[in-house]
């Protein structure tokens, strides 16, 4: 089976192609890809699928050539990722199956649409954030009131008052499972100046990671929201993480995620590994 490895501020993922949809990618066999000791070691993994061979497609495959199938690090599946769509275009590209230019890539959360150059960063229309209200987290003892925002997955973007590499996010931050039956993805932010912010997440299914993307978008949201009515004011925001920096931008109707999207190694899944 043919791999290619990647990153988008080190938020990273193992490519698998599977054009025609053959592969029978089982969470097992995910969460063995993604093993930092006994496997490649990843994120999540990035299945390449044509839209019209993916069944979780349905009708996007009329306004998409290719579906993201994302996978969780420990197999469980995802409805989008923003980092994971980046390197995914950029994979594309680079393997000849897209031309550079703008064009849509399918996901679990619908149609989502990029550009791109034959090098250099990614961006992509996010779509609209949904405004959820409030929700709570607690981090070794301390709680944190946030703000609930659906970007096609669900998030919970907590403010601190100090620097977040100072959290301990060694184990997953607790949470209402009545508020997140399907669990959540929790960022922990501060805002530095005006349009920026520096921030750190637990992911669910992941854990700790050095990036997410949605959660990047999920963090300007809760910076700049009026809580009273849900507007987000247009604007870009620069987003530090631990593993690079992106820029979002509202415009009053969507939102826009920009970065880097860097493809590291290729290579094959040795058949008996399995």
């Amino acid at each position: 089976m043919r791999f290619v490895k990647g990153h988008g501020t080190e938020n990273d993922f193992v490519i698998v192609p599977d054009p025609d949809g053959s592969l029978d990618l089982t969470p097992a066999m995910v969460a063995r890809l993604c093993d930092r000791r006994a496997g490649i070691g990843a994120d999540g993994v990035l299945r390449v699928v044509r839209t019209k061979a993916a069944a979780e497609a349905g009708a996007l495959a009329d306004d998409a050539e290719w579906f993201m199938d994302y996978r969780n690090a420990d197999g469980s599946v995802a409805e989008m990722c923003g980092n994971g769509i980046r390197v995914f275009a950029r994979y594309l590209v680079d393997a000849g199956l897209a031309a550079p230019g703008e064009w849509n890539v399918a996901t679990r959360a619908g149609i989502r649409r990029v550009s791109l150059g034959a090098d250099g960063d990614v961006s992509v229309d996010m779509g609209a954030p949904v405004y959820l209200g409030q929700g709570r987290a607690e981090v070794a003892g301390r709680a944190y009131t946030g703000v609930r925002v659906s970007m096609g997955n669900p998030h919970l973007a907590c403010p601190v008052p100090g620097p977040v590499a100072e959290l301990d996010l060694s184990r997953a931050p607790a949470v209402d499972p009545a508020v997140f039956p399907e669990g959540v993805n929790v960022e922990f932010f501060r805002v530095l100046g005006d349009g920026h912010l520096e921030m750190r997440v637990y992911e669910r299914g992941s854990g700790e990671t050095r990036s997410c993307g949605t959660g990047t978008v999920a963090a300007a949201v809760a910076a700049a929201v009026d809580r009273d009515t849900g507007t987000i004011p247009e604007g870009v925001w620069t987003v530090d993480v631990p593993g690079g920096r992106v820029t979002v931008a509202f415009d009053g109707q969507t939102s826009r995620l920009r970065g880097p999207a860097v493809l590291v190694a290729e290579g094959d899944i040795r058949p008996d590994w399995w």
